[in-house]
């Protein structure tokens, strides 16, 4: 056994590659786990996006197909003077519009859960902050001069 394999098994100092493969490695891990994390984030909000613009495109063509209920039903109602057809036109389209509101709100409910990625942002924040923080320390002269 070597004094280079004694010296790492008795859990002495690394060399400087090894504490830079080290440390690549760390940090390749933890920019992988951010992009994942963002990802998963992001991902469901495009999912809420998605349900949101649904809802409001069924609003959309509801409301729509309701203008013509509510023409015919203005016509009908000019020209006759009885409730008979009048009524039944004014109830469908009624009906197209309740539908139509309940839709609306629904797809308001799902654009208001649309975030940004909190956790993401906190996350990259803080591993910014600390690379910040981190200073890179010289060798001491005596370690390199017995070596």
């Amino acid at each position: 056994m070597s004094a280079a394999d004694r010296s790492e098994a008795a859990g002495a100092e690394r060399t400087v590659g090894q504490l830079f493969a080290s440390a690549t490695a760390d940090l390749s891990a933890l920019v992988h786990d951010e992009i994942a994390l963002a990802r998963a984030e992001i991902m469901k909000d495009v999912k809420r996006g998605a349900f949101g613009g649904i809802a409001g495109a069924i609003a959309a063509v509801i409301a729509l197909a309701s203008i013509p209920m509510f023409s015919f039903a203005a016509a009908y109602g000019i020209h006759s003077t009885g409730l008979g057809l009048v009524w039944c036109f004014l109830i469908t389209g009624g009906a197209f519009v309740l539908i139509a509101a309940l839709a609306g709100l629904l797809a308001s409910r799902f654009f208001k859960k649309v975030s940004a990625p909190e956790r993401t942002i906190a996350s990259s924040k803080a591993t910014m902050d600390m690379l910040k923080g981190a200073k890179p320390h010289p060798a001491d002269a005596t370690k390199a001069l017995t070596r």
